[in-house]
């Protein structure tokens, strides 16, 4: 299957792959935008977006040529391979991480089941839970249709939603961006807290590195997948800037933005494209998981474990982060859970990926990150 690879599958699916867990959730409903960048002020935000993406670009090159080269298409053989037997340590922050998102995404879920059907919220993150499971339960193939078809969804909502607000409220936005002049003085701190909790998202990727035949497919990949991910959100936050202060503590940012602009279409139509980010990013990250898990199984058993085995266990961790959702709101569970475990995800897959490689790239230079092994030596390393 690798070497039929097409050029979108070699180039754009893994940053499309990396986009769909990051965008979800906070992101798609511009939460996570008002929480990390709105504070430092017009150009102090766009300058933290434009570091997270440089951040981004780097994590998924460097990600991207490790696991291709030692053929690791799961989390679990990857970090064998690069933390040694000290690889449990990123899935206890990985899994903690993934909780904590899957709460953001059910919060969200309820949120917008109750303003466009009048649901109570739980029967709302309680769908998101049922389809998120059915289409990991489907395989890889399905899976990875869904990030392309869902990807051009939302690519065309976001800048559909733009141009209609820029159209109405566009001076607004602009009279801010001109009264501003400096840079806030959180910029780069924000900017690298942001980077290194989506950061994680890098290893979700990890099922489509099999499309990649070499060390400039890893590269070209890995350099598009932070723009892919963070375009999209130097729009809409541009866009955000003409509704200050009205969005500044609302939990969907969105919501209040659409309303003012009297298109109740639009609004209904962009809430059902914060659905499918949310539905993407839950798939990408539960895939991960679920690519672990048979590694895992196989390695001990030597069979592939069972699709019921599989169903249940990535039902459970949804209905976990479920409960979590009702009994924790939107905006805390971004102000309050993702930096400390952004954090973590620094210590246990960042810095050891770039000491790994200044190491490759010092001591093997033109050979580095290459060839690849064979697949038995990725099993067995660690």
């Amino acid at each position: 299957m690798t070497t039929q690879a097409s050029r979108f599958q070699r180039y754009l699916l893994p940053g499309l792959a990396f986009k769909s867990a990051v965008i979800g959730g906070g992101y798609a409903t511009g939460r996570e935008l008002a929480e990390f960048f709105l504070p430092s002020g017009p150009w102090g935000g766009l300058a933290a977006m434009t570091l997270s993406m440089v951040v981004w670009s780097v994590v998924c090159i460097l990600t991207f040529l490790l696991a291709r080269a030692i053929r690791a298409y799961d989390y679990r053989s990857f970090f064998q391979h690069l933390l040694g037997r000290g690889w449990w340590t990123f899935e206890v922050a990985y899994l903690a991480l993934i909780v904590v998102v899957l709460a953001v995404f059910g919060a969200a879920a309820g949120e917008l089941a109750s303003t466009m059907f009048d649901w109570p919220r739980l029967v709302g993150t309680l769908l998101l839970v049922v389809v998120i499971t059915a289409v990991v339960r489907a395989g890889t193939t399905a899976v990875e249709r869904l990030f392309k078809l869902m990807s051009l969804f939302m690519y065309v909502v976001y800048a559909l939603a733009a141009c209609l607000i820029l159209f109405r409220f566009g001076d607004d936005a602009m009279a801010r961006m001109s009264s501003s002049s400096g840079l806030g003085p959180r910029w780069a701190l924000d900017g690298l807290t942001y980077a290194g909790y989506n950061v994680f998202a890098a290893v979700s990727t990890l099922i489509v590195v099999r499309h990649l035949l070499c060390r400039r497919d890893a590269v070209v990949a890995g350099a598009l997948a932070g723009p892919l991910a963070i375009v999209p959100a130097m729009v809409f936050y541009v866009c955000m800037l003409a509704f200050l202060p009205d969005i500044a503590d609302a939990p969907l940012p969105s919501d209040v933005m659409l309303g003012k602009l009297g298109l109740p279409w639009f609004q209904w139509l962009f809430r059902l494209m914060i659905m499918v980010a949310l539905l993407e990013t839950g798939v990408a990250l539960m895939a991960s998981v679920d690519a672990r898990i048979r590694s895992n199984w196989r390695e001990r058993t030597g069979t592939e474990p069972g699709t019921a085995l599989r169903t249940a266990l990535v039902a459970a961790i949804l209905l976990g982060a479920v409960f979590l959702a009702d009994a924790i709101g939107l905006v805390a569970l971004i102000a309050k859970g993702y930096r400390l475990l952004a954090y973590a995800v620094l210590a246990t897959y960042v810095v050891p990926l770039l000491l790994y490689a200044s190491k490759q790239l010092w001591t093997r230079r033109g050979d580095a990150f290459g060839p690849a092994v064979a697949p038995s030596t990725a099993r067995s390393v660690g």
